[in-house]
């Protein structure tokens, strides 16, 4: 028996706050979404395929020092592709860490973006290679549990 990732869920304090977001950031579909006010919940899908449901059930901001979801990746073809997002990222007015773009080691080809959903959920957009040539976190710099 093997397993892959199905789709995530998520629980969001605003649900048309959070729907925006994600579409933005990543260009989501809205596949479904509930008509009941009092359960809500949308479906986001690419390419026909669910990737995650967001759920109208908490309030306040997402707590890193509970046991729970560390991080949310999502791998994109290349360097280009996490620079286009995290432009994106930016007009959003989200939280961003290490100041941009890092590798996720000290010279390693592999890095992303690392960054918060309005709930403070912590996100990262990473791209297999080409992150070698930027700076990676500093010891003296918080990285707010994500490495």
């Amino acid at each position: 028996m093997s397993f892959t990732t199905g789709h995530v869920g998520l629980n969001v304090s605003d649900l048309d706050r959070s729907v925006g977001f994600y579409r933005k950031v990543f260009g989501f579909d809205l596949a479904a979404e509930s008509a009941d006010e009092a359960h809500r919940y949308a479906f986001l899908a690419q390419d026909g395929t669910l990737v995650l449901t967001l759920w109208q059930q908490s309030e306040g901001a997402f707590a890193a020092g509970l046991p729970g979801l560390h991080h949310l990746s999502f791998q994109v073809p290349d360097i280009e592709a996490v620079r286009r997002a995290e432009a994106v990222v930016r007009e959003t007015g989200a939280t961003i860490h290490h100041g941009g773009i890092v590798p996720h080691r000290e010279g390693g080809p592999s890095g992303g973006l690392f960054f918060e959903d309005p709930d403070g959920i912590r996100l990262e957009i990473y791209a297999p290679s080409g992150a070698d040539d930027c700076p990676a976190p500093r010891s003296d710099v918080p990285t707010c549990g994500f490495f």
